[in-house]
């Protein structure tokens, strides 16, 4: 038992982390941005205004920045160093991780729209109505301004904008994150295996209550909490639950109750929590039968949340469960995630180094030093660091948006990888080993998902035909899950027949359409 829950907690918190990595280097990127380039007086005047104005910048800044939860904490240690209000700063750090243009798209495409638009307008109610009353609460709230730290033109904003993000990957920022991911560590630890498939469904009142308390503790990116969202619609289970799930599984994680705690106390910290739960339930329970969809049958069970819980099932030796997480983790880890780690982790041996090597701050004063005058032509421009900054962080958005395309690849293409996942979630069906079925059905699962979206992104919309081809698959492939793990054999090699003829009508209606856009 003690080995499975280290071990439980051991795979979680790498895989959350793994997850993560991309966003928090953007974060440790946007801090340094707002601190070396930007600086503490214009970010004031950024977020600044009236009240309704600055929580309303704060919503939308956040949305437009692709960070998670975990990625938002080293941005609003920096807000906070600004003398940002307090309830700007925990509007900003609630809205930030809800949404970018990657799970936008994916959220619009594969649930109803209508419920990913009510509840992105929800999400600004909840940041509204949550930072207003707070300020109210606790007027003041903010630090006094810190004066900016000058830097001037040439190599040393650069060095700036390294050391900065280097020095705060191994001090305040690093240690929170790692308390976040602690959070869903300890779930992976004392849940048990496949334990919530039946918690969260339609007919149950109190999931969106339940949802709250997994909530908080969850770690969960923007992509991975559209996608868990997209099963509970597939599978008609509690829409309020989902959107609790969006606004606190995405929004928040023990790393930010613990920043709260230090910034403000325990009893300012604990008004936001109480307020903030008060609406998020009361916003679910009050969309949960509205936004229900009326062409699902309900379905008594989702799968969506078996991430959370112990990874593996039954007893085993430490020496085996550790063979196992280690394969476990090589196959769920992809490749930009692997070289996100490793970006992190140069960036937090950098950080060390910088800070063992300068503890004079001799790399500091160079960096404040004003440089040498010389000779410069009429065209040669000294671009204030504010106007980088703004360009930095649109550059970024840009990106984002661009990434899309690659992301969410043409069809022709994810047919291709669809094909690999296709060969070996049926031989695993056909062969019973529920291991390798329940990897690479939720893998194929997933590019039946990609290909909605890149579809949807390059033509402008998915037809009803292909949405249902594709959803069809999906459903046969969780019969075939459910066939595997219960040992049914015969009915096994029925679900890969059918899931074979259902994939041959998906490509069908997604290759034709991509061929004759007007067919």
């Amino acid at each position: 038992m003690t080995s499975t829950m280290i071990f439980g907690f051991a795979v979680r918190f790498a895989q959350s982390l793994a997850q993560a990595a991309p966003f928090i280097l953007t974060g440790f990127f946007v801090a340094a941005v707002f601190r070396r380039f930007i600086g503490y007086e214009k970010t004031r005047r950024l977020f600044g205004g009236s009240e309704l104005q600055s929580l309303f910048k704060a919503w939308i800044i956040g949305m437009l920045l692709p960070v998670c939860s975990l990625g938002v904490i080293p941005v609003i240690v920096e807000l906070r160093r600004a003398g940002i209000r307090g309830g700007t700063i925990l509007a900003f750090a609630m809205s930030a991780p809800l949404f970018n243009p990657l799970s936008l798209l994916y959220g619009l495409t594969l649930s109803e729209p209508i419920a990913i638009l009510s509840f992105a307008g929800c999400s600004l109610v909840i940041v509204t109505l949550v930072g207003m009353l707070w300020d109210r609460l606790f007027p003041n709230s903010e630090l006094s301004g810190v004066p900016d730290e000058s830097v001037h033109y040439g190599i040393r904003r650069m060095a700036a904008l390294g050391v900065s993000s280097a020095k705060e990957a191994t001090g305040r920022s690093l240690g929170l994150v790692l308390v976040g991911l602690t959070g869903v560590g300890l779930l992976g630890a004392f849940i048990p295996h496949a334990s919530l498939q039946h918690h969260f469904n339609h007919d149950q009142p109190l999931a969106p209550l339940k949802m709250a308390a997994l909530g908080i503790p969850v770690y969960a990116t923007p992509m991975l909490a559209m996608s868990q969202m997209g099963m509970m619609f597939q599978h008609a289970n509690s829409i309020g639950a989902a959107f609790v799930l969006l606004a606190l599984g995405a929004g928040m994680n023990t790393g930010l109750i613990a920043w709260m705690l230090q910034e403000y106390g325990i009893k300012r910290s604990a008004v936001w929590m109480s307020i903030l739960l008060l609406v998020v339930v009361g916003l679910g329970y009050a969309v949960d039968k509205p936004l229900f969809p009326q062409d699902v049958d309900p379905a008594n069970h989702t799968h969506a949340f078996d991430i959370y819980g112990q990874p593996f099932a039954g007893s085993a030796s430490f020496a085996q469960l550790a063979t196992q997480s280690a394969k476990k983790l090589k196959r769920d880890i992809v490749p930009y995630e692997w070289y996100s780690l490793e970006l992190l982790a140069l960036l937090i041996v950098a950080g060390v180094v910088v800070r063992i090597a300068d503890r004079r701050g001799r790399l500091e004063a160079w960096i404040a030093q004003v440089p040498e005058p010389s000779v410069s032509g009429r065209k040669d421009i000294i671009v204030p660091p504010s106007v980088l900054g703004g360009l930095a962080l649109l550059g970024l958005v840009i990106f984002s948006g661009v990434g899309c395309f690659a992301y969410y690849p043409p069809a022709g293409e994810v047919f291709e990888e669809i094909g690999i996942a296709k060969g070996e979630a049926l031989s695993a069906g056909l062969t019973g080993n529920v291991t390798h079925a329940e990897y690479w059905i939720d893998v194929y699962q997933e590019w039946t998902r990609k290909l909605e979206v890149g579809v949807f992104l390059r033509n402008g919309q998915v037809t009803d035909y292909q949405r249902w081809k594709a959803r069809l698959v999906r459903e046969h492939l969780e019969m075939l899950k459910h066939s595997v793990e219960d040992g049914e054999h015969d009915e096994a090699r029925a679900w890969v027949a059918k899931v074979a003829r259902s994939h041959n009508r998906m490509r069908s209606a997604f290759l034709e359409s991509e061929r004759d856009p007007q067919g």
